[in-house]
């Protein structure tokens, strides 16, 4: 209904400016943008930045919800140790958070 109202406004012969059509579009952009985007691009920076700051002997916490202690660090993984006798590979995308002590 508001697209095709949006549609008729252009073809009017008269009426007001193509800024004003579109500054409702704008603004939706803008509160999303500072509500959704920008939120979401901080946070994934600070994990980045979590990611590339852990070390050997610090415990982690997967997607997948295993906990593990970091026990070797590769270019795009670890090597983790999550129970008596088992040792896990994950990619350092699966990390999601340290485990707090």
């Amino acid at each position: 209904m508001v697209f095709m109202n949006t549609i008729l406004f252009f073809f009017q012969g008269e009426g007001g400016s193509l800024f004003w059509a579109l500054a409702p579009f704008l603004l939706i952009f803008a509160i999303f943008y500072f509500l959704v985007i920008l939120p979401q691009k901080r946070q994934r920076q600070q994990l980045q930045e979590m990611i590339s700051q852990l070390k050997i002997n610090d415990e982690v916490v997967t997607n997948g919800g295993v906990i593990g202690k970091i026990k070797e660090i590769k270019n795009t993984s670890f090597i983790i140790h999550s129970a008596e006798k088992s040792f896990l590979e994950i990619g350092k995308t699966a990390v999601v958070g340290k485990k707090a002590e």
